[in-house]
């Protein structure tokens, strides 16, 4: 039973809340774990720790298992778009550009959202008010932007930084895809399911293109790395993902996707104190702009 058009519940703002403080967290300790690790090693520990963050749940939920081929080739998609070409694209960037600007970029992911999911989905249209929050929303996004000098990056042309951010907004264009698949295709199917097996193809794809591709898997050594694939593992990939099929078809995939709008809150405010990056005016207008957003497009009106 999807809430598309009306006030959003309790137990939803929780699961939405809860996903912006586990996922707003991440960009930090991305950036700390691509400090000892490739990015590669990364994605298939976070996606190994994830599944078993995932196991404890099935004796709890006890999900039927899909048997129609075409759910499994659905699941398999919804697993290249969710996590593998994401979170390489994330981890790599963030070598190069710094834990709030990655926050900041991923808020871009509900402007990918509205139009494919227009397009594709019957239950999920534009209207004015949606489009004057994401517009408010974008603004926010474009003034955050500005705070890693993306002006100067962009006058000096293509270089390592431009590229960076060119392979976040891959990353927010890929999960965007990723959830209106989900919603068009997998509303059958329960957000344990969807959450456990498209990262289970994931990580088979990831190990199988790693090998043809050369690409090894380094243990970490410092305790700070194990703690960061801890967090983006159990929590960021497992308990969130789960959290976030079960919203993304309880109210939408447009109204799902604001939870990235929230994220570069959580990730600018640890990047700041935490890793002592600059705190300027871009900052307070960026985020005051953007939770707006949130609160049109979730307005019942909307």
């Amino acid at each position: 039973m999807s809430n598309d058009d009306g006030d959003m519940k309790i137990r939803e703002w929780i699961a939405f809340l809860s996903l912006t403080l586990i996922w707003g967290a991440s960009f930090l300790w991305i950036k700390i774990a691509v400090q000892e690790v490739s990015p590669y090693s990364l994605v298939v520990f976070r996606i190994m720790l994830g599944l078993l963050g995932l196991v404890v749940f099935f004796p709890l939920k006890k999900p039927k298992i899909p048997r129609r081929l075409r759910t499994w080739v659905d699941l398999a998609i919804l697993g290249v778009f969710s996590s593998a070409v994401p979170w390489l694209l994330i981890s790599w960037a963030e070598q190069s550009i710094d834990s709030a600007l990655a926050g900041v970029l991923n808020g871009t992911v509900p402007l990918f959202t509205i139009v494919i999911a227009h397009l594709f989905i019957h239950d999920d249209r534009m209207t004015m008010g949606r489009v004057m929050g994401l517009l408010a929303g974008f603004a926010g996004v474009v003034v955050l932007t500005q705070r890693d000098g993306g002006g100067e990056v962009l006058a000096a042309g293509l270089n390592r930084n431009l590229l960076g951010q060119g392979a976040m907004l891959l990353a927010s264009l890929s999960y965007a895809i990723s959830g209106v698949h989900a919603r068009r295709h997998l509303r059958d199917v329960g957000a344990l399911n969807q959450a456990f097996f498209s990262m289970a193809f994931s990580l088979a794809i990831l190990l199988v293109v790693g090998r043809v591709a050369g690409q090894s898997l380094g243990l970490p050594r410092e305790i700070d790395t194990w703690v960061a694939l801890g967090w983006l593992g159990i929590l960021g990939a497992g308990v969130a993902s789960f959290v976030f099929y079960y919203l993304l078809h309880a109210i939408g995939p447009t109204r799902a996707s604001l939870v990235t709008y929230t994220i570069p809150v959580v990730g600018v405010t640890l990047g700041v104190l935490v890793l002592h990056e600059r705190l300027d005016w871009a900052l307070a207008v960026g985020t005051f702009l953007i939770v707006s957003g949130v609160w049109v497009v979730n307005r019942k009106t909307s």
